[in-house]
């Protein structure tokens, strides 16, 4: 029987979920993930755990924060006048926002605050911090 190994291509169904159990994020019967493994494109610990599965193989995955999205680092919360957002833009808690850096990269934000004078930004992965488990079932190798 073969099993996936580093530089397989596979399609995976999964079910993210947190420490409470909540559903974070899961595939779609008709469009499961597909990945290169051992080529960055899935957290480490996503790829690790689909290392050694079968073809209809399923298990479940404990991945802690450190094979995950890591640690959420403060230096990535930060403040900006409301000024730079329009009057007409409706803001909210939670909102995610894509901008660009001082050195021209892209970057992603969620609002976690909002002040009469400035708005708080996080630029953290929302899932930083966070232990994850994912129950996967192989369906292919390619």
């Amino acid at each position: 029987m073969t099993e996936a190994k580093d530089g397989d291509s596979v399609k995976v169904q999964y079910v993210g979920k947190l420490e409470d159990g909540t559903t974070f994020d899961s595939s779609t019967e008709d469009s499961p993930l597909e990945f290169t493994i051992g080529s960055n494109q899935v957290i480490p610990g996503f790829n690790n755990g689909v290392i050694g599965m079968a073809i209809g193989e399923s298990k479940s995955v404990f991945i802690p924060v450190a094979d995950a999205y890591g640690p959420h680092q403060p230096e990535g919360v930060f403040e900006i006048s409301r000024t730079e957002f329009p009057d007409d833009m409706n803001i909210e808690i939670g909102m995610r926002l894509e901008g660009n850096q001082q050195n021209g990269k892209s970057i992603q934000v969620t609002i976690i605050e909002i002040n009469e004078d400035t708005i708080k930004l996080d630029a953290n992965h929302p899932l930083a911090g966070k232990d994850l488990t994912f129950d996967i079932t192989l369906v292919d190798i390619t």
